[in-house]
C-alpha cells in the first residue's frame, strides 16, 4: 500500500510539472513573438518619404522631421516671393499698356506728360525683368525646401551631444636654445580627445 502510495504520488508530480513547464514555455514563445511583431512595427525615418513630402507640399517634410520650427519661416518666404512676384507683375501690366497706347495712338496714356516712349518700354522690361527673378527665387526656395528636409532625415537619429566641444588654451613650449608659444586646440568626441598645437613663433 505504501508503495503504491509513493509510486502514485511521484507520477502525480511528474505529469504536473512536465504541464507546468509546458505552460511556461508556451508563454514564453508568445511573450518572444509579441516583442518581434513590435519590432517589427517600428518604423524607420525615411529621407525619401520626407523628400517627397516636401516636395508635394513645402513644409510638409519639415513636419515629418519634427522640424516645426521651420515651417513658418518656409511660409514667411513663400508669401515675400508671392507679395513681390504680384507687385513685379501688375507694374509690368501698367508700363506695358501704356507702351501700347502710345505706340497704336489709340488713346493718351497716363503717362503721357511723365514718361517717354523709350522710358515706358524700358519700365516694363525692369518689372518683367523683376518678376523672371522672383520666379528663379520662388525656384530655389522649393528646392531648398526639399533639400533641407532631405538632409534632416538623413541626420534624425544623430546625436548632437555636449561631448561635442573645442577647447582653445594657451600654451609655452621650452626648447634647448630657445622658446616657443602656441595655441592648444582639445577637440572632444564622445569622451576621445585630440590635441593639436598651433605654434606661433
Amino acid at each position: 500500500m505504501y508503495f503504491f502510495t509513493s509510486n502514485f504520488f511521484i507520477r502525480y508530480l511528474v505529469k504536473y510539472r512536465v504541464l507546468a513547464v509546458t505552460i511556461l514555455f508556451s508563454f514564453y514563445t508568445l511573450s518572444l513573438n509579441a516583442q518581434n511583431t513590435d519590432t517589427l512595427k517600428i518604423k524607420k525615418h525615411s529621407p525619401t518619404k520626407a523628400t517627397l513630402m516636401s516636395a508635394c507640399l513645402p513644409g510638409l517634410g519639415q513636419f515629418y522631421n519634427k522640424k516645426y520650427w521651420k515651417i513658418p519661416i518656409i511660409y514667411a518666404g513663400a508669401g515675400l516671393i508671392a507679395y513681390f512676384a504680384k507687385s513685379n507683375s501688375d507694374s509690368m501690366k501698367v508700363y506695358k499698356n501704356a507702351y501700347k497706347q502710345r505706340v497704336d495712338n489709340i488713346a493718351l496714356d497716363s503717362f503721357h506728360n511723365k514718361y517717354t516712349t523709350d522710358d515706358l518700354l524700358q519700365l516694363k522690361n525692369y518689372y518683367r525683368r523683376n518678376l523672371e527673378l522672383t520666379v528663379i527665387v520662388a525656384a530655389g526656395i522649393y528646392a531648398l525646401n526639399i533639400l533641407d528636409a532631405t538632409v534632416d532625415a538623413h541626420l534624425f537619429y544623430f546625436n548632437l551631444s555636449d561631448d561635442l566641444t573645442m577647447k582653445v588654451t594657451p600654451v609655452f613650449i621650452p626648447f634647448a636654445r630657445y622658446s616657443m608659444t602656441g595655441l592648444s586646440l582639445t577637440f572632444k568626441f564622445n569622451n576621445y580627445r585630440k590635441k593639436q598645437l598651433l605654434s606661433l613663433q
